[in-house]
């Protein structure tokens, strides 16, 4: 059975264990790197989700957990506003692939 996971300070992702994911705390970007380092590892996991406040401090630990695991892997908006992370990563994987920026200038 696959599982879902999110990661982010503890205070922010406890409501999520009532709909059914695993909660991962991280504090600083060294945690997230450890946490991510070990989901990478795990093989029934599809989807991880990690709090924007958290994935701008270790955008290399997002990196390399998306080249070591065939998961999902996906930021989510806190309570502190939205800094469009997920967009701009969606954007230009997009303009990469196809070469043409089709969802226009932000």
């Amino acid at each position: 059975m696959s599982k879902a996971v999110i990661v982010g300070e503890r205070a922010l992702i406890l409501g999520f264990k009532g709909v059914g994911f695993e909660t991962a705390s991280a504090e600083n970007g060294e945690d997230l790197g450890r946490e991510l380092a070990r989901l990478a590892r795990e093989e029934d996991i599809s989807l991880v989700l990690v709090t924007e406040s958290m994935a701008t401090e270790a955008p290399e630990a997002l990196r390399e957990f998306r080249e070591r695991s065939a998961a999902i892997l996906s930021t989510i908006p806190t309570h502190m506003g939205s800094e469009h992370i997920g967009f701009k990563e969606m954007k230009a994987s997009i303009e990469y692939s196809i070469g043409v920026d089709m969802l226009g200038k932000e």
